[in-house]
């Protein structure tokens, strides 16, 4: 995934603090690179509960599953053992079935260390006719969110 340099933001968005964890880190105590998109999940699933978005309603009542088909982090400074890290979240204006996030991550110094994106669709779970597959509108429970929100 090319990162998006010219996405327009929605005025969405969300923060949440994570301690960097002994578990979290390389021999050297820097945060291993994986472990960023663990912390952009932390960021989105605090954006979510913020915004009522709830992966396990979505699946149970709406019958959608919402995986990430492209995500993408570039790291700038690293994050070590005992840090308190700054997870900020963003969500991106898109018109089409998809959910588009940014990322931004700083240490307690407020220092910039990564700068990522994820790209979430709708895949049908329970519909017999459509399951598995890709869901290439957006789905109503969605639209009705994004109308809540002031986004469409």
């Amino acid at each position: 995934m090319r990162r998006s340099k010219h996405v327009a933001l929605t005025p969405l968005q969300s923060e949440c603090k994570i301690r960097v964890r002994f578990k979290d880190c390389d021999p050297l105590q820097i945060v291993w690179h994986g472990n960023y998109l663990v912390y952009f999940e932390d960021g989105r699933e605090a954006f979510n509960k913020k915004y009522g978005l709830d992966y396990s309603a979505i699946y149970e009542q709406e019958g959608f599953s919402l995986p990430i088909v492209q995500s993408f982090c570039e790291h700038q400074y690293s994050l070590k053992y005992g840090d308190t890290a700054t997870v900020k979240v963003f969500l991106c204006e898109n018109q089409a079935a998809k959910i588009h996030f940014k990322y931004e991550i700083y240490n307690q110094h407020e220092q910039l260390c990564c700068v990522g994106e994820t790209i979430q669709v709708f895949v049908y779970k329970r519909n017999v006719d459509k399951q598995n597959e890709l869901s290439l509108v957006i789905p109503e429970f969605y639209r009705s969110w994004q109308k809540k929100y002031q986004l469409c």
